[in-house]
């Protein structure tokens, strides 16, 4: 065991490549899970992919039926329950590899297995879990999450939905609108929020969906993607809840949802990365097909160019959600160790890693965008119609960005929560900061590094990478003090400054470990794209950190810490870009698939 990492500390300490937790560690068993959903989506769900796009709610529920045949929405459920009570690698795994056909099944497997299932498990009493979870873990019942209301969006603790007690204390009354609601169509359960009286925080209910208790819906939302999720409004009109159905207990709905949430963030950036891995492989087989001015348009730098640069931010995402994945179930296990329920347990391990959950949120859900927009491009006019996956996968991604909370919210809570973290003394961001902004005083080294070693530069380059967020970051804390929730511009560039970090380092140490295991020449592939994404990284983090400085820091404070930047963001030895993309695409294009 590492000594135990804790949630954002990444942006203050060096992490060895030996201690983060990689795809290729895989173990058979997980291989073999991983193989075993590929093939229930490649036989039941790729080739029905027009079903869903024609919004087969039906067709949605019967995939959803036979998925709870095989156990795949029962793998985070504990034993005791009915589950197989697999570890939140497994978890993230299983959501990772159903989610890639279509947006439609895996919306509806992740309110399900997620929002839906997972806060009884969490948060229920004994007497709800043993009632509720086995049949939500079979498939027998599916679950929908009633939070948003059509005043109450990202402000979720705003809703209005009310909840009496009965003059007689056996149960609750419910009335108000709920909307957006995954699974509304076929679901046999809910957990609703409603706020009790005047509480400041609303309160969580299980409900179920029984005939005659005041529940009506509106019809289903016509929408840009996931096409075949059901999503409808959902209305109560003096809904009876037994009093023994609260969930947690009152006010505590915040805090569930909340947490909910966290969870929701690393499962949603699983759920992006397969549908990455098909549209790459989609589109690197028709580059291949396609003739114009008697070439393979795979032949062109340009298409080459996306090429490349869609399988680099694939296995990025891959890399930083799986070192994610493996750190929140060793926190859970050392809890465990320490004689805390599994309950708790898994809560506060999620809860930890809150900031890398934000931050992975935002970074898959863009890349998926970015690559199905690509895929269209690369497809051409084809692209554009309806008889290749391009536009689907296109109109898919787009809600990512959006539910779990949206992008810009994710984006200054990752940085607010790293503030936090850093007020409570659980990072030390304070000591760092002050260290570089001693440096900035300091005349800079010219000796000649050694880098001779793999990723020797890359890896300092990293480390320089963090002093630079530290300054950005610490300057505008300076600056603002608390009053920095208010200037979320600031925020927003400092959580892209953050991200890339995250992500680019962990793509560095991903590779660096294989190529330990395998030998350089067998992932020169992999180390192009590693250098690449850093590259990249480097040049968003002088964008982002150049216009936070230039617009909270004046005169002197504003040279020095531009000159700061620039020693940041500074390559002694500069990546050949062009040739990185091309040694990636070579590859690929041989391969004729996404094979990272």
């Amino acid at each position: 065991m590492n000594d135990t990492t804790r949630g954002g500390q990444f942006i203050v300490k060096e992490t060895k490549c030996e201690n983060i937790f990689t795809p290729e560690d895989f173990n058979d068993e997980q291989i073999m899970m991983r193989d075993t959903v590929k093939e229930f989506v490649d036989k039941e769900i790729w080739p029905n992919k027009n079903r869903f796009e024609n919004k087969d709610y039906a067709f949605t529920e019967e995939c959803m039926k036979k998925a709870g045949d095989l156990g795949f929405l029962s793998i985070s459920v504990p034993e005791a329950y009915g589950g197989m009570g697999m570890g939140f690698v497994d978890t993230v795994l299983v959501c990772d590899y159903i989610s890639g056909a279509t947006g439609s099944f895996s919306t509806a497997f992740g309110a399900h297995t997620g929002i839906g299932t997972m806060p009884i498990t969490l948060y229920g009493t004994e007497e709800q879990k043993q009632k509720y979870v086995p049949k939500l873990a079979s498939g027998e019942w599916f679950g929908a999450y009633c939070l948003t209301e059509p005043g109450a969006g990202s402000d979720a603790n705003s809703g209005k939905t009310k909840a009496v007690l009965s003059e007689d204390g056996t149960h609750y009354k419910i009335t108000g609108q709920k909307m957006w609601i995954s699974n509304a169509g076929f679901c046999s359960l809910f957990i609703v929020f409603a706020r009790i009286e005047d509480d400041n925080n609303i309160t969580g209910f299980i409900l179920e969906n029984t005939e005659g208790n005041g529940i009506s819906f509106g019809e289903e939302e016509h929408k840009l993607g996931i096409r075949a999720s059901s999503t409808r409004q959902v209305f109560f009109a003096d809904t009876k809840i037994p009093v023994e159905n609260m969930l947690s207990e009152r006010g505590n709905g915040f805090k569930i949802a909340m947490n909910a949430l966290n969870v929701g963030r690393i499962k949603l950036a699983a759920a992006c990365i397969d549908a990455q891995r098909r549209v790459i492989a989609g589109s690197v087989k028709y580059a291949n097909e396609r003739i114009q001015f008697n070439t393979p348009i795979a032949q062109f730098g340009a298409i080459r160019l996306k090429l490349a640069e869609m399988a680099t931010s694939c296995y990025a995402g891959e890399s930083a959600t799986y070192r994610a994945a493996k750190d929140i179930e060793d926190r859970i296990a050392i809890r465990e160790s320490e004689g805390v329920s599994h309950q708790e347990s898994e809560l506060k391990g999620v809860e930890e890693f809150a900031i890398e959950c934000s931050i992975l949120k935002v970074a898959v859900s863009e890349d998926v965008q970015n690559c199905a927009d690509e895929g269209i491009q690369i497809f051409g006019g084809m692209g554009f119609s309806e008889d290749t996956p391009m536009e689907s996968a296109w109109r898919d991604a787009r809600i990512a960005r959006i539910y779990e909370g949206t992008n810009e919210i994710n984006r200054m809570l990752s940085v607010g929560m790293l503030i936090k973290k850093a007020m409570k003394g659980h990072v030390d961001l304070l000591g760092p900061a002050s260290k570089v902004q001693e440096e900035l005083m300091g005349i800079p080294s010219f000796d000649t590094p050694d880098y001779s070693e793999l990723f020797a530069e890359e890896k300092e380059m990293i480390a320089k990478l963090k002093k630079a967020f530290l300054m950005v970051a610490g300057g505008a804390v300076q600056k603002y003090g608390p009053d920095l929730e208010g200037h979320q511009q600031l925020l927003m560039a400092a959580a892209d400054i953050l991200i890339e970090i995250y992500m680019a380092e962990s793509t560095v140490l991903r590779t660096e470990k294989l190529a330990k295991k395998v030998g350089e020449e067998k992932a020169q592939e992999q180390i192009a794209m590693a250098k690449l994404y850093l590259y990249k990284a480097v040049d968003v983090i002088t964008q982002k950190g150049k216009e936070s400085i230039i617009s909270f820091a004046v005169g002197d404070e504003q040279r020095m810490m531009l000159m700061g930047l620039r020693r940041f963001t500074k390559y002694t030895n500069m990546p050949n870009i062009i040739g990185l993309r091309e040694m990636i695409t070579n590859k690929l294009v041989m391969e004729n698939e996404y094979c990272f």
